[in-house]
């Protein structure tokens, strides 16, 4: 059983810091398999993933950063060069996409955070299987153009991020995190 504490242990991983070994197709599919649990009113499944590796991780690398130089010309080849690793580092990248078309009963806003706990059901999955991961997003996530062109999502898709996996190269401490005691409110009629 996963304990509070196994829990407790998840963090990031920063893409520059993943290499080999990634998962193998069928450890991915697993850890996919278990991403799937999530709350999902109406059984919608709205949610599917892309996976970006081998030879595919230069060629999407390299379709990104032609992007970001129509978007910003004078970026800089250090920019250039960041958003390239972003893909080429990792072994396997996952794209987690939320399906979100015309549906009369399950609002939008539902089925795009049933789309968005599969990410961090994958994030987790990585981490019990051994392997580091880290979601991104930046302008990547919302430029449709590179989204539909590049990556192939339809108009009623939206892109949740992108999750880098593959084996730590260092260790990373751990950040502080919220103090739960301080969130917490009791509601009160």
């Amino acid at each position: 059983m996963l304990t509070l504490d196994d829990l407790d242990s998840r963090l990031s991983i920063p893409t520059r810091q993943l290499g080999e070994p990634g998962p193998s197709p069928a450890r991915l599919l697993r850890m996919l398999q278990t991403a799937v649990r999530v709350p999902d009113h109406g059984k919608r499944v709205p949610f599917r993933f892309l996976r970006i590796a081998g030879e595919a991780r230069t060629a999407l690398a390299e379709a990104a950063v032609r992007r970001l130089r129509e978007r910003e010309p004078d970026c800089g080849t250090a920019v250039e060069d960041k958003l390239r690793t972003r893909f080429t580092l990792p072994p396997v990248t996952v794209a987690v996409i939320a399906r979100l078309g015309e549906d009369e009963k399950i609002p939008e806003s539902e089925r795009f955070t049933s789309a968005a706990y599969t990410g961090l059901m994958l994030l987790l999955a990585a981490q019990s299987e051994g392997f580091g991961a880290q979601l991104l997003t930046g302008w990547l996530a919302y430029d449709r153009p590179f989204l539909e062109t590049t990556l192939g999502l339809s108009p009623d898709e939206r892109l949740i991020g992108t999750i880098a996996i593959g084996t730590p190269q260092i260790e990373i401490r751990d950040r502080p995190r919220p103090d739960a005691a301080a969130l917490l409110t009791d509601w009160r009629p």
